[in-house]
């Protein structure tokens, strides 16, 4: 039976702490969890049915209607932490949708379902009613956002007359011409980092790659890739990893001065998934004659191995492993191209997945970045906080950026990429590492 709450019943489950928090990261240890439906855009905080305040019910879980359509459905729900034990309440847009979400809980063997209709007519209109939502929404964009803006509209959260769409890859123009978002150029990873130390360009190499996009301080930039199932015995398997390489773009454009930089969440998959036209036609590039502002303009984005060894003797800084787990122990090095297996001594663990080039743990089954407050809660779980200066790193920086951009969207104040990461700490023979299972995870593995 599928009963219905009224927002009476839900403020006093919500103001009921053994019930259920409102602080997001705690809500998982409670009974009480309240489902939102609506696409992960609403989610975080876009106004998509033009409701007062955008967001989500305070401590609500991210569980898309969308989802309904994977076959791994129940997986997700349960990685989720959703139990059949919870007393589970789902809200959404639509009465439907609500419905047929609970419909599918029951079928799957949970029995306390309700639904809450009323979060357009009286929760977002009211604002003594808590919501919460992503502190950067607008910087991940949805493909429905692109779609309005490649039509000539002005969609939300957008007030510019000039913009690039940027299909991100890494040496694999075929990725780009096997189908495109229409208008989108295309731009090698290998224009922005430099393949002798995958480190970022200079700054006089990046004006001029940026220019040569047609890309100034002042243009909007909308990046995305495409994620084409990479496998670690390609010569190149990054080449297949582009998702993650538009979020390096990303981060190297922001670091060099693009005040407006937007991804697009999901990537190509998103863009397929809502239906819109693709492109084959090979876009000509339009260069400008000057980038507008010197690089770098946010050079407090970018950290190197002197700064690297002060935050590890720092109490108040964390530099931030975003490698697998064999990797971090040293089974692996993680990369063709690099000999040396261990970590940098010091460095908190935040797992990025199964290897270089896939980012699993920060990412939702159709490709979307996770629920941020997962994400928040795990790494506050593994002393990675927001009070402190963080720098994110992996093998060579495109994990570490999108982990960064994680914390970036989320607000947190002083976050950064370590650039030179695994790759240049190893490099160099006086810099100490290690290998094994660290004293603190040896309790977990054994």
């Amino acid at each position: 039976m599928i009963n219905e709450k009224t927002t009476k019943e839900l403020i006093t489950l919500a103001n009921e702490p053994e019930s259920l928090s409102l602080r997001g990261v705690e809500e998982d240890s409670q009974n009480v969890k309240i489902i939102d439906v609506r696409p992960v855009e609403a989610y975080n905080g876009w106004q998509l049915k033009n409701e007062p305040r955008g967001g989500h019910i305070s401590g609500a879980k991210s569980l898309p209607a969308k989802w309904l359509n994977y076959i791994d459905w129940i997986e997700i729900v349960r990685h989720k932490n959703i139990l059949p034990e919870n007393e589970i309440i789902i809200y959404g847009y639509s009465a439907d949708e609500s419905q047929k979400v609970a419909e599918r809980f029951l079928k799957s063997g949970y029995s306390n379902i309700s639904v809450y209709n009323h979060f357009l007519d009286e929760w977002a209109p009211n604002p003594d009613l808590p919501m919460q939502k992503l502190e950067r929404f607008k910087n991940l964009v949805s493909a429905e956002w692109v779609h309005e803006l490649i039509s000539g509209r002005k969609p939300a959260e957008y007030d510019n007359d000039k913009y690039v769409i940027v299909h991100s890859h890494y040496r694999n123009r075929d990725a780009y011409l096997t189908g495109h978002i229409p208008g989108a150029i295309d731009m090698d990873t290998l224009a922005l980092e430099a393949p002798e130390t995958w480190n970022r360009r200079s700054p006089e190499e990046l004006k001029m790659a940026l220019e040569a996009h047609g890309i100034t301080s002042g243009t909007t930039v909308i990046l995305y890739g495409k994620y084409m199932d990479p496998d670690n015995a390609d010569e190149f398997p990054g080449s297949a990893a582009g998702d993650i390489g538009a979020i390096r773009n990303a981060f190297i454009m922001m670091y060099a001065g693009v005040k407006d930089v937007r991804v697009l969440n999901g990537g190509f998959r998103s863009w397929l998934d809502a239906g819109f036209e693709t492109s084959y036609i090979d876009e000509p590039k339009a260069p400008v004659n000057d980038f507008g502002v010197s690089i770098p303009q946010k050079p407090e984005l970018a950290v190197d191995t002197p700064e690297a060894k002060e935050m590890l003797a720092s109490s108040k800084a964390e530099l931030v492993c975003v490698r697998s787990w064999p990797e971090y122990i040293g089974e692996v090095s993680g990369y063709n191209y690099i000999e040396a297996k261990g970590r940098i001594p010091g460095a908190v663990f935040a797992d990025c997945g199964s290897d270089a080039y896939h980012m699993e743990n920060y990412r939702n089954v159709d490709h979307t970045s996770r629920e941020f407050q997962e994400t928040a809660e795990i790494w506050m779980n593994n002393g990675i906080t927001p009070d402190k200066h963080l720098a994110f790193y992996c093998g060579t920086g495109w994990r570490g950026s999108e982990a960064w951009f994680n914390a970036w969207l989320m607000g947190w104040p002083r976050v950064s990429v370590y650039d030179g990461g695994w790759f240049e700490w190893s490099n160099d023979p006086n810099n100490p590492f290690e290998t094994g299972v660290p004293e603190l995870f040896r309790n977990l593995v054994e």
